[in-house]
């Protein structure tokens, strides 16, 4: 891409000399159409093994969907499935069309939509192009601060749904390529921050317990998640033939493709085989439309009950197993029908034990969709916090403490 730009302004420059002061022309902005699947951007160049985690791929402008005036570009770059393979990932750059009148340079939030689904038309870069993002009021909500705003489709080219490493790596490889991206204005002093909710706040967790090791030249000032679903064995036993059953489907449809040497297809019998091949793309909503009181029992083989893989994968795509660096907030509610408030007290618990500093908010009432909402300000005044420097994080229970219910 480097000679390629190279000769091209080489050219520009003969061209302008021989013909005189001409105007520069730039790049159209594009209209998204294509689903993901069948846009030639989203295809992985040849040679995707021999670039750097986070490296730029390609950009283009995009003219974005969104209730607030803002420049937008989607950006590819190699990042890594959750067995170390590169594959493209593609994040949505937001900055603002105002200036920015704050001190220092405009900061950045890396937030991830909770697209808990297995098709890649729900994907936010998708959504964001087309006006049919799930969830986005929280985008408009930071953009007004001024900030820029990254929207990672961490799911990935699988559309792989709750699948830890993955969801990491297409996490930090984004911001790295933000950095790297000329056009959107972020560099290396940009002020970094991350905010997820639910399935998003899975990613944001995940991204944060490796960024120590994986991203060690990244710096956040802090990540914001609520409703977590740490303990995946935990949330799936939790959803299993009720209301929700439509997540553990979406599950199952997803680690088929992220973790075939699982092998997880063989648990299935013919039920379960069909189910998950009619589930094969599907946003979240169709997913929880059509397989409200499903059962994993009905769709395993009688010789497979007793067997373990399913929990195994489960348990390593789960998150408690190392301590962010970066300060936390964590907030849910304790009447969470979707994601039970225990699993997430036992991750606060052991990351604290791990060093980490994490602040906690319980409310004592409220469904796992009215938290996103009710907690929406204030997960953005921890990060305006953070952004701006303020005093050091103290790790504290701001109702009730972790543990005690």
């Amino acid at each position: 891409m480097i000679s390629r730009l190279a000769v091209a302004s080489a050219l520009a420059v003969a061209t302008a000399a021989a013909a005189g002061p001409v105007a520069a022309e730039q790049p159209p902005v594009v209209t998204v159409s294509a689903v993901p699947d069948q846009d030639p951007f989203y295809a992985p160049p040849p040679d995707i093994d021999s670039l750097g985690n986070g490296q730029v791929v390609a950009g283009r402008e995009i003219s974005a969907r969104l209730p607030v005036s803002v420049h937008a570009w989607q950006v590819s770059y190699r990042t890594n499935d959750s067995s170390g393979n590169a594959e493209l990932g593609v994040t949505t750059l937001l900055v603002p069309t105002a200036p920015w009148t704050g001190p220092g340079s405009r900061p950045a939030v890396s937030e991830q939509i909770p697209e808990d689904s297995t098709g890649t038309r729900c994907a936010p870069s998708y959504g964001i192009g087309t006006g049919t993002l799930q969830s986005g009021d929280q985008i408009a909500a930071m953009l007004a601060e001024g900030w820029a705003v990254a929207v990672p489709d961490f799911e990935g080219p699988k559309s792989a749904f709750l699948t830890g490493p993955q969801s990491g790596h297409a996490i930090l490889d984004g911001v790295r390529a933000a950095g790297g991206f000329t056009p959107a204005g972020l560099g290396p002093d940009t002020r970094w921050a991350l905010d997820g909710y639910s399935g998003g706040a899975a990613a944001t967790g995940w991204a944060a317990e490796l960024q120590p090791t994986y991203a060690p030249d990244l710096a956040f000032a802090g990540a914001a998640i609520g409703g977590v679903p740490a303990s995946l064995p935990a949330v799936m036993n939790n959803v299993d033939g009720g209301v929700f059953s439509g997540f553990l489907v979406g599950v199952l449809v997803s680690y088929q493709r992220e973790f075939p040497e699982a092998r997880i297809d063989e648990l299935l019998n013919e039920r379960g085989r069909a189910d998950t091949a009619a589930a094969a793309d599907l946003c979240v909503i169709d997913l929880l439309i059509r397989y409200p009181f499903w059962r994993l029992a009905a769709a395993i083989t009688d010789g497979h009950r007793d067997d373990t893989r399913l929990t195994e994968v489960l348990q390593q795509n789960s998150l408690g197993g190392r301590a962010p660096t970066m300060p936390i907030l964590n907030y849910q509610s304790d009447t969470d029908e979707v994601v039970p408030v225990a699993q997430a007290d036992d991750l606060v618990s052991a990351w604290r034990q791990g060093g980490a500093t994490v602040v906690t908010i319980r409310d004592p009432h409220g469904e796992h969709a009215q938290e996103a909402s009710q907690r929406q300000a204030t997960a953005q005044q921890f990060l305006r916090e953070r952004l701006t420097g303020a005093d050091p994080v103290v790790g504290a229970d701001l109702n009730r403490p972790v543990g005690q219910r």
